[in-house]
């Protein structure tokens, strides 16, 4: 069913002294330096590896895509009723003061790893010009990333541009943007333009130019949105303007071979469950991650070799975001269980227009009642199954556990190949897909340029919609029902300053908490602007350097 292509972490010592002071003063053959490694292209793949296996998370509870989506308007706390991380994230409160640690740790271990693979970047001897920059393009790609990562959840965090220790106070804005757009302008200039066809599979889940154009786009949209600036900075001066981003997305739609699947429902993993009867009424199938899904710009790839023990982060081999928003401790075939994280709010599913597919195509109702479609609901289909909290009968349908009949037995789609796999809190393998072609399509909408309706028109027309003026109000709506449950909607809101408006919306929900009818209202602290508290232990560290960030000033 799946390849595998997640690139295992290299478990590599790096020691800052150099071996001419050990009192035998011979060097050690059994532990690679900062100074003996970092000479080949090997070395530098092997160093890479390391950097994206900080992309995913182990925590489910830190998930970037769980916490953004709960931070939403979409989506409600829900997990059991015990569950306080998802209900805290919701409500804009915090179980402890360092119950983000992992989300913020983790960036920064790919930060260290990508500062040293730059920093010893030029000691290593390559043959090939294009394999250089398009490693080096790479390593830059991501350090963006890791910072914009931080500083979308956080505000903006120390900006370190060395491995080497240092305790520095928060960046500006403009420091940390200027040095996030640096490294993205850079890795597209110099990253080989090689179109999507000719990528090899073993390839797949790596940065490109086209990742880079796109992310380039996101950022200047969120910082111009959120920060009220009408260009991007860049370290040492100069600017990235909306021309220059319209001219990358413009280049990313025509010539990076990505395109929109001829159907929207052929990203998401149920379609390839035949007798699943959405999937098979429909006509569809599944794009799968092999190579043929054309829409996706970049992905976190999976494997089937999660664990629990040290040494390296192997929970995070899985796909823990699909186990943390499974139907809770139940079955509703093809959907598999999890832990009933983020039930979707009534209100997204009722602003869809009429015919829209991308509502039932994103949104599994368990409300509807022999919907040919769907299916029976099963007799055993336990309202409040295990204390599910905020259950709204409507699931996060793209990325839930998809299940099937594996050799007799209901398990994970991917379990065919990998039978040795049998726990199910570890076989989702599913990718999570960072960049999609539709966002391009949209984000090239919103910039404006010659190409914004016809970019628009044509997200549009793959769901079977008319046209309609690509104003900002239609965009964010387009981008609402388009992008639902891919992290991004609560980060739209942010730099629209949407966020007061949007939560005050969603106001007496009937919700189900551990079956009992109950009225939902979302809570949203409007001084902390959408950004989450720096973890306590943090700015201990820092003695004190390191400011809260404002609106959480109780933990500092």
């Amino acid at each position: 069913m799946k390849t595998i292509k997640y690139l295992t972490i290299i478990a590599i010592t790096l020691v800052a002294i150099s071996c001419t002071d050990n009192f035998l003063d011979t060097k050690n053959l059994y532990q690679k330096t900062d100074e003996s490694y970092y000479k080949t292209p090997e070395d530098i793949e092997e160093a890479l590896a390391g950097a994206y296996a900080a992309v995913p998370l182990d925590a489910g509870n830190n998930n970037p895509f769980i916490v953004s989506e709960l931070m939403s308007d979409d989506c409600f706390g829900g997990g059991g009723s015990n569950d306080d991380g998802f209900h805290s994230t919701d409500a804009y409160t915090l179980v402890n003061a360092n119950y983000y640690n992992e989300l913020f740790q983790f960036n920064w271990n790919g930060i260290l790893r990508v500062n040293m693979i730059l920093k010893r970047f030029g000691n290593a001897e390559y043959t090939n010009e294009d394999e250089a920059n398009q490693s080096k393009g790479e390593a830059l790609f991501l350090r963006a990333y890791f910072y914009f990562r931080l500083s979308q959840f956080f505000g903006p965090v120390p900006l370190k541009l060395e491995p080497a220790p240092a305790n520095l106070p928060r960046a500006t804005a403009e420091e940390m943007y200027g040095q996030i757009a640096s490294d993205l302008k850079t890795a597209i200039e110099i990253m080989p333009a090689t179109p999507y066809r000719s990528i090899p599979v073993a390839r797949l889940g790596h940065i490109t130019k086209w990742a880079a154009e796109a992310m380039m786009a996101r950022v200047f949209l969120f910082y111009t949105g959120f920060y009220q600036k009408e260009s991007l900075p860049l370290a040492g001066g100069g600017s990235v303007t909306k021309a220059d981003v319209i001219g990358w997305i413009d280049d990313c739609v025509q010539n990076s071979g990505h395109d929109l699947l001829s159907d929207f429902r052929n990203n998401w993993a149920y379609s390839s469950v035949q007798r699943y009867p959405y999937t098979a009424n429909n006509g569809l199938s599944w794009a799968g991650e092999e190579g043929d899904n054309v829409e996706t710009v970049w992905a976190i790839k999976y494997s089937p070799y999660g664990g629990w023990n040290p040494p390296s982060q192997q929970l995070s081999y899985s796909n823990q975001h699909s186990l943390y928003v499974g139907l809770r401790q139940q079955f509703y075939l093809p959907f598999g269980q999890g832990w009933g994280g983020g039930p979707v709010n009534p209100q997204l599913w009722d602003s869809f227009e009429e015919g829209d597919i991308r509502r039932e195509g994103s949104i599994l109702n368990v409300n509807i009642l022999g919907n040919p479609d769907e299916g029976t609901i099963p007799e055993n289909f336990i309202w409040g199954s295990d204390n599910q909290m905020h259950e709204t009968g409507l699931w996060q349908k793209k990325y839930m556990p998809i299940y099937d009949s594996i050799n007799g037995a209901l398990r994970s789609i991917y379990l065919a190949d990998y039978p040795s796999q049998t726990d199910m809190q570890l076989w989702n393998m599913q990718d999570d897909v960072l960049l999609r072609f539709a966002d391009v399509l949209l984000m090239g909408a919103e910039l404006g340029g010659t190409n914004a309706q016809a970019y628009f028109d044509r997200v549009r027309a793959r769901v079977g919609l008319a046209s309609k003026p690509a104003t900002l109000e239609n965009i964010k709506l387009e981008r609402r029902h388009e992008l639902a449950f891919e992290g991004l909607r609560h980060f739209d809101l942010m730099r629209w300053h949407d966020m007061e408006a949007a939560h005050a919306l969603v106001k007496n929900i009937p919700v189900k908490n551990v079956n009992v009818d109950e009225i939902y209202n979302d809570t949203y602290r409007t001084e902390t602007q959408g950004f989450l508290p720096i973890p306590k232990t943090e700015i201990t560290l820092s003695e004190g350097v390191l400011k809260q960030t404002p609106g959480w000033e109780e933990y500092q």
